[in-house]
């Protein structure tokens, strides 16, 4: 990996075709080990027959590679510190979905400066494999260069690894953004009243506070043909502890390091937002209900002036138009109508 010196980092084209074939779901940094044999051939000459590698073991299905050492090949360390947001958004998606990103930037995404508060908007990526991986990262190295917005790193991105782009999320914001008073990582898919969000943290705790849809005593879901199959030897209680689901969900940013460190001692499951919760758990914090029912929305709420003004966050209809509702959304007049 090179770094440009707009400070923007480029994966080289040979680190793309190592993950061509890849199954697992780690993107093997081979890259670094080939850097440091090459710098040791000394030692190599006195031992001609190096030990033979471990062979890769996969954790299994309910499981991720987590805590990893994951690298930035797309990076923007300098923009907090230049720009010192009050409120970090961070929205994972993957790499071929240009659409979406476009879709954020033109809506809520474009909002920098919201009740005299400063937002910044970032995108999170792993790697795509397979045909054509080459060519999207070349494209995604041109987004990135035309928004600074985009973060990435080398993992691969799938659903199973969502955790892991959940955990490399926080590392990110503890590494560069930890002067910030809140982050929020939302959903590709939402609509978000940037407004009332600010509004409700004007008036929240600034340390050990987490908030959003706020799950409490849910099932573990023992359904072998679940999506969120669960078995009982990998976590045997019946129950997860409180977790705000992954929708969208709001943080102090005293919370990152803290959260980072608490997943060194718990096993990281494939399922982000218990896995959060989890490490919620071995920190003795408990996540805040938001202040007003209603604020997060799992189901989709359909679309009007009034019943967005009284949101923090809302998944959307794959149908909806949310350009155009933003559109009308920001349009003068009462969100509304009086009551006669």
């Amino acid at each position: 990996m090179t770094v440009s010196s707009d400070g923007t980092g480029e994966i080289s084209r040979s680190a793309l075709r190592r993950t061509d074939n890849i199954t697992s779901t780690k993107v093997t940094n081979t890259s670094n080990t080939l850097h440091r044999t090459s710098n040791s051939s000394e030692a190599t000459q006195q031992k001609p027959e190096p030990p033979t590698p471990v062979p890769y073991q996969s954790p299994g299905p309910y499981l991720v590679e987590y805590p990893y050492e994951y690298h930035f090949l797309i990076n923007e360390p300098t923009t907090c510190e230049q720009q010192k947001p009050f409120l970090v958004l961070m929205v994972p998606v993957a790499p071929h979905n240009r659409a979406h990103r476009d879709v954020i930037r033109s809506t809520w995404g474009g909002e920098s400066l919201v009740l005299d508060k400063v937002v910044k908007l970032f995108f999170l990526l792993g790697l795509q494999t397979g045909e054509g991986a080459e060519q999207l990262q070349e494209q995604l190295l041109q987004e990135s260069k035309e928004h600074r917005d985009l973060i990435q790193s080398d993992f691969l991105d799938c659903y199973k690894n969502l955790t892991i782009k959940t955990m490399v999320m926080l590392e990110w914001l503890d590494s560069h953004c930890s002067g910030a008073s809140y982050a929020m990582k939302i959903d590709s898919d939402m609509f978000l009243n940037l407004s009332n969000l600010i509004r409700m943290l004007l008036n929240a705790p600034k340390t050990n506070y987490m908030t959003g849809l706020v799950a409490r005593e849910a099932a573990v879901l023992r359904d072998t043909t679940s999506k969120w199959y669960i078995p009982e030897e990998l976590y045997s209680n019946s129950h997860y502890p409180p977790y705000a689901l992954g929708l969208g969900y709001v943080l102090s940013l005293d919370l990152p390091k803290k959260l980072v460190e608490a997943s060194r001692h718990v096993k990281p499951i494939y399922i982000e937002d218990v896995s959060l919760g989890l490490c919620l758990k071995h920190l003795g914090i408990d996540p805040t209900d938001p202040p007003g029912w209603g604020y997060f929305n799992v189901f989709p709420v359909e679309y009007s002036r009034c019943a967005y003004s009284r949101l923090v966050a809302t998944t959307t209809h794959a149908h909806a138009d949310r350009v155009k509702n933003w559109e009308d959304f920001k349009k003068p007049g009462p969100y509304c109508r009086s009551k006669k």
